[in-house]
């Protein structure tokens, strides 16, 4: 029996429409309107501007705020994110929210994840949104609290007006205030929608595809830099779906992860606060295991010879070993949250079990690095 997802379903017209009216006038319009009068300084300027606030928007508030609650915002912060995530045209709040909470839930399963990455690029780059797939219809009962957010239901339910304000209103008072209205409605208005649809759907598409997998193999999510950069840290996504609660999804210092900066010196302002963050040890332990299983994976397909058991040997110490230390940081987690919720434990005794606990993070990094040595002689 064929599933209905596979068959094909009715056109998705207003998505499609818009698809291809953006970028037909994206493709004609704009540079039309270079060659015959070219764009001053201040309609380049506020291109990167409104691309910024759009994309920014999605990142830190549809997605990182409303689908994935990492962090609390005050209303005047929320109300931001709603108004240019209306103006990024990608659905309301409610609805992006709804259907990126089904993709992490239903991930890579062909019929339930909205867009599946299984499915090919062009499905889940863009193909998801042409047609009325029953995978896209959202499930509302998983944005309960969403649904009694004032804010949330206002922007759901004048999603199309606020939308058409936000696109029309903003690149014409921008353009009047610069002397360039019509360039400036040309780049801050129609290049911008087309772009910021393809960076955030790159994330969908790419981000699934190419890169690399170093918290987890459970699911085609992967972590690329070059996507990273494109869509404001968002392409770290194989992180990301190991740990969907952490505001952040890059965690080493070199990354390229703005969302992440922006939502924490919110947080300094106090325009947010309660950011979630994974404890290192649990990110470390995730590395870990991935490597185990790559290493696992390796010496199957490899013959058997000495240099290779003797590998094999040290693997499965350090898996043990790394066992261990995950049974004691597990004992150690359960102790320091049960003496800290009654309230009993000493001030030396807290400072003994932070320091073990810190312990077992520098094990645990001591035995990446050798894991990372180990790996290099299966090559």
């Amino acid at each position: 029996m064929t599933s209905p997802d596979w068959q094909t379903p009715p056109r998705n017209w207003p998505a499609t429409l818009m698809f291809v009216v953006s970028t037909v006038a994206a493709l004609t319009l704009v540079p039309w309107y270079g060659f015959r009068h070219g764009y001053s300084h201040a309609a380049w300027l506020w291109f990167v501007v409104v691309l910024s606030l759009n994309e920014l928007a999605i990142t830190c508030g549809y997605h990182r705020l409303f689908a994935h609650v990492t962090y609390e915002a005050r209303p005047s912060l929320r109300l931001m994110y709603l108004l240019f995530g209306a103006m990024a045209l990608q659905n309301s709040a409610l609805l992006w929210s709804a259907g990126h909470r089904a993709h992490h839930q239903f991930i890579d399963d062909p019929e339930r994840d909205p867009y599946c990455a299984r499915r090919g690029f062009w499905f889940s780059h863009i193909g998801w949104m042409l047609r009325d797939y029953p995978s896209g219809h959202p499930d509302l009962h998983c944005v309960r609290e969403l649904q009694k957010d004032p804010l949330v239901m206002w922007q759901h339910r004048h999603y199309v007006l606020v939308a058409a304000a936000m696109n029309v209103g903003v690149p014409v008072s921008v353009g009047w205030l610069s002397g360039d209205v019509i360039g400036t409605f040309l780049l801050a208005g129609v290049l911008r929608l087309v772009v910021s649809h393809h960076l955030t759907f790159c994330i969908n598409s790419l981000a699934h595809m190419l890169g690399t997998q170093p918290y987890s193999t459970d699911n085609t999510a992967r972590d690329n830099a070059l996507v990273a950069l494109l869509t404001f840290g968002e392409g770290y996504h194989n992180y990301h779906h190991a740990f969907a609660r952490d505001y952040r999804n890059a965690v080493r210092w070199w990354q390229w992860d703005p969302s992440k900066w922006l939502i924490c010196t919110l947080g300094w302002c106090g325009l947010a606060k309660n950011l979630k963050r994974v404890p290192w040890f649990r990110i470390q332990r995730a590395l870990l295991d991935a490597q185990f299983r790559r290493a696992e994976r390796q010496l199957a397909r490899e013959p058997a010879r000495a240099q290779l058991e003797q590998l094999r040997k040290r693997i499965a110490e350090e898996y043990a070993a790394f066992h261990s230390a995950i049974s004691a940081w597990t004992q150690l987690r359960e102790q320091w949250i049960e003496e800290t919720r009654r309230a009993i434990i000493a001030h030396w005794e807290r400072s003994i079990l932070q320091s073990r606990l810190e312990e077992l993070e520098h094990a645990l990094r001591s035995q990446y690095r050798r894991m990372r040595l180990l790996q290099a002689q299966l090559h």
